[in-house]
Formats: C-alpha cells, structure tokens, sequence
C-alpha cells in the first residue's frame, strides 16, 4: 500500500482523522511546552517582586469577576510598536504569582501590563464610574456600583492559602493577618500599618477611591491596578542583561 494510499484512509475516516490529529498536536505541544519546565531561566530572577498584597489581591478577584481580562490583556509582546505604546516587554517574572495568568492579545483597551502609576487615583475613580467622562470613544461600561460594594474580608485569608497551595510564597504569618493587612493597606494611620509594610515592602498604603470611611471595592480594584508593571526596576534588569550579554 502506498503512502497516498493510506493517507485516504485518514482522509474518509472522520474519527480516525480525529484522533491522528489529536495524537500529532499532543506531541507538538508537548515538545514546545515540556522543556519550559526545567530550564532554569524560563523565569527570570528579577528583584522587587513579591506576592499581591491581600488588598490587591482582592481587587485582581474582583478584575476577573467582572471580565476586565476580556478587553485588556496584561502582556506587552517584544515588538517595536508595543514597547513605545506600552513600555517594556512583559517578562515572565511579573506572572509568576498570577492564577490565573493575564496574557493574551485580545484588547478592545488597552493593555493594563504597565498601567500602575500612570494615572492618579482619581483618574481610575472618574475612569471605573464613567468611562466615556475621561475617555470619550470608550465602550467600556461603567462600574460605579464597585464604591457602594463595601469589602469584609471574610474570605481573604482563604484566598491566600489557595495561592499558597499552588506555589505563591506565602507565610502563615501573612494569611494569619490578611484581613488586618487589607484594610491596614488603606491608610498610614492603622494601628497595622507598620507590620503590613514590613509584610510588603513598598506596597501603596493609601485610600484609594476618595472615601477613607469606607474600605470598598473600588478601592481593592484602584490598589490592583496601580500596582501593575511597577515591582521590577527596569533599568537594574536592563542593566543585568546588558552585562549578560558581554
């Protein structure tokens, strides 16, 4: 039997096809992706990274919840014209305590991969309350609501150990005090302040959505995305690859 001749066989055999193309994909798939689980430098060593903060945290819960991954991606590709749009191509690092991770290319907006201390708090408000407010050709709608959604924290310290199951460096001292860190995260005036910040260095400590009565979702959201693109110092990692190279 020839080759061409076995090749029909496939070709009038709708399940059989099925399956030898099954077979071949696994395999590509596998040999693509395998590798990238023992090599070393999959994922860069970069300082300043750390695990969310259970403010942000909970403001990346509410992200998902309410779909925000479906217009906006967080990954900055290693192009010309996405570095000068939205700065630095991502690197693997800044997603290794994301589950789920935000890469893809889908963007009705922009990506957010950066978007941490580009805009003041009060942009996001304004931005979150009334989209088309700040940016006229917007189609995002609006999610005032988020200010009237008071947060409790109830649920915090599970959704760190959850993180904490598949592999995000959390201590039993940071989920034994998630809820006191969230709302610590608020202001510099909580009696937590000082042992949230040593919990996290450098993490934003302040209200976010322009109302210090009240811890709101808003506020874990703005946290969130303020903080995206802004833990790795660029120009040290430049400068490492750079000496790298040499």
């Amino acid at each position: 039997m020839s080759l061409f001749s076995r090749h029909v066989i496939l070709e009038k055999n709708s399940l059989l096809l099925t399956v030898a193309i099954l077979i071949v994909v696994s395999i590509g798939g596998l040999v693509e992706i395998a590798p990238l689980f023992y090599i070393s430098s999959t994922i860069e060593k970069v300082d300043g990274m750390r695990p969310y903060t259970p403010l942000e945290l909970t403001g990346r819960n509410i992200y998902i919840r309410e779909g925000c991954y479906l217009c906006h991606s967080q990954m900055i590709r290693p192009l010309r014209d996405e570095a000068e749009r939205y700065g630095h191509y991502s690197l693997a690092a800044e997603s290794m305590y994301d589950h789920p991770f935000q890469w893809g290319s889908k963007r009705t907006g922009p990506d957010l991969a950066r978007v941490g201390g580009k805009y003041s708090d009060a942009w996001h408000v304004a931005h979150l309350t009334d989209p088309r407010a700040v940016v006229p050709e917007s189609v995002m709608p609006p999610y005032k609501f988020l200010k009237d959604n008071l947060l409790d924290g109830r649920t915090i310290a599970e959704d760190l150990k959850a993180n904490k199951i598949v592999g995000v460096p959390y201590t039993e001292d940071e989920i034994k005090n998630a809820r006191a860190d969230l709302f610590a995260q608020l202001s510099e005036d909580s009696d937590d302040y000082e042992a949230f910040i040593k919990r996290y260095p450098g993490a934003n400590v302040r209200d976010f959505d322009g109302d210090p009565e009240h811890a709101t979702e808003m506020d874990a959201l703005i946290a969130y995305l303020q903080m995206l693109g802004t833990l790795v110092d660029f120009s040290t990692y430049q400068a490492d690859a750079d000496e790298n190279l040499r």
